[in-house]
């Protein structure tokens, strides 16, 4: 029977997102579930999830569904304040599945005193912290990655060796500031979300800061990106191929950015070009769709994940 093993691909998703329901606000404008998967988002109703997910309900129960389907042994979950901030669920699902799951905390960077909330949640056994860092410049605010308490934060993280998960605006606008975070913070493992926002100029001096010892890429989003030319994703595999020569094929690990994505397409399909390119090699399938992040993040033992036919197959 054809297996995750007998193909020696390891598949870890580095860039997935749970929450038990949406009702929070960025930029003073609301995200609230609504219903048959969509959400008021900002100024709009989007489709936020797959339809059939009706109750709004992103849980780790049905990722858990997707990710036996499509053979993903493990997965890293991170936050972004569009969804609200959801420690306490995620501290759950860490303690149901520890096995399948990295979990990331999140703090609210805009009030003072998000430092020692970040060395709380560390108590609590949280292994790493997400900023999305895009969403840290709104209207009315701007937080910088470089400001002292950040520093504070990240020193801190440093010498408890957790992970921070980054993902920054489109193009150079906080590339500098991180840049002198990981000057700063040597030992700090980093790893930088949405493939660097490949489509935007200035995508490239984002992949570049894994030039830094501890410092990985993670594609989360990639399909979303370069969602206008859709599936196989040709643009996307070229621009995999350009980070390789960057910084290297052990630096670059595979995300999804679960669930959003797979409303234009299936979970496998969120890798499976990868597998089907010939532009990679199959070593940098393997690096890439798995064992950079199981290295990175120190999953043990993941579990086997037989294929199961498809009944239109």
């Amino acid at each position: 029977m054809k297996t995750q093993q007998s193909n020696n691909l390891t598949i870890i998703d580095a860039h997935a997102h749970l929450w038990l329901r949406q009702d929070t606000s960025w930029n003073g404008m609301p995200i609230r579930t609504t219903e048959n998967g969509r959400s008021f988002f900002l100024t709009e109703e989007v489709q936020m999830l797959p339809p059939f997910m009706i109750d709004g309900r992103n849980t780790a129960e049905v990722f858990l569904s997707n990710m036996n389907y499509a053979q993903v042994g493990a997965a890293c979950i991170v936050q972004e304040f569009i969804d609200g901030i959801q420690n306490d669920y995620l501290a759950e699902v860490k303690s149901k599945n520890p096995d399948r799951f990295f979990v990331f905390g999140m703090c609210d960077y805009f009030a003072p005193g998000y430092s020692e909330k970040a060395k709380a949640l560390a108590s609590q056994g949280f292994r790493g912290i997400a900023i999305p860092g895009h969403r840290l410049i709104t209207d009315k605010a701007h937080v910088h990655l470089n400001e002292p308490e950040m520093m504070d934060m990240f020193h801190f993280m440093e010498s408890e060796g957790m992970v921070l998960s980054v993902c920054l605006a489109p193009g150079g606008e906080q590339t500098a500031e991180m840049r002198e975070v990981i000057e700063e913070c040597p030992g700090l493992k980093v790893a930088v979300g949405h493939f660097g926002m490949v489509t935007a100029p200035g995508w490239e001096e984002q992949v570049k800061l894994a030039l830094s010892d501890n410092v990985m890429i993670e594609s989360g989003g990639i399909t979303w990106l370069f969602n206008s030319e859709f599936y196989p994703f040709n643009g996307a595999v070229r621009a995999i191929r350009e980070a390789i020569d960057m910084v290297g094929e052990d630096k670059l690990m595979w995300g999804s950015d679960y669930p959003r994505t797979i409303t234009a397409i299936t979970y496998k399909m969120s890798y499976d070009f990868v597998c089907k390119t010939d532009a990679l090699t199959d070593r940098q399938k393997q690096l890439f769709l798995g064992e950079n992040a199981r290295g990175f993040y120190g999953f043990g033992q993941l579990p086997e994940l037989p294929y199961v036919k498809n009944m239109s197959e």
